[in-house]
């Protein structure tokens, strides 16, 4: 498979690199803003009564890391092929960013386990949606989501898990 087919025909020149930058960066943005709400997180992370196979608190990092990156490509590549035609796709990508950026306050900034267990709920039902819109548009991009949506899967039983011993 050629790369042209995996990553589009270019585009005009408002789809290229400064595009994938706003993308990209807008997925890294809601780390930065995680970070900046949860300076404790790891602290928090490790006095509360978590189930066996909870991952340690390193893991999470490094893995948000490449999620992140994940995430801001898909996004950039549905863009690079459809343009404004796929705004519906790329609306469910804002959702699910801004869903994404507020479970961390939720979580360990409020420490409102509930509301952020319902916000990784949200999140996750509209992951799907942005997948599915993806998958009409650009199915390589569709398959940069599936680490994203399988992690947000498992966090969400964690939070669950953690919001049921920890009330």
């Amino acid at each position: 498979m050629s790369m042209a087919k995996w990553f589009g025909d270019g585009g005009e020149p408002k789809r290229g690199l400064p595009s994938l930058a706003v993308f990209v960066g807008a997925s890294y943005l809601v780390a930065v803003v995680g970070a900046a709400v949860a300076s404790d997180a790891g602290v928090l992370y490790a006095s509360l009564e978590r189930p066996p196979w909870a991952p340690p608190s390193w893991v999470f990092a490094p893995v948000w890391t490449v999620l992140y990156g994940l995430i801001g490509v898909s996004a950039w590549l549905v863009w690079r092929r459809a343009g404004w035609s796929a705004r519906t796709a790329l609306l469910w990508w804002w959702v699910q960013l801004a869903l994404n950026a507020a479970w961390t306050p939720l979580f360990f900034g409020a420490r409102q386990y509930g509301l952020a267990f319902l916000d990784i709920c949200l999140l996750l039902v509209a992951v799907v949606v942005t997948m599915v819109a993806f998958w009409r548009l650009h199915r390589p991009a569709t398959l940069l989501l599936l680490p994203y949506v399988l992690w947000v899967a498992f966090a969400s039983a964690l939070n669950l898990n953690i919001w049921l011993n920890n009330a």
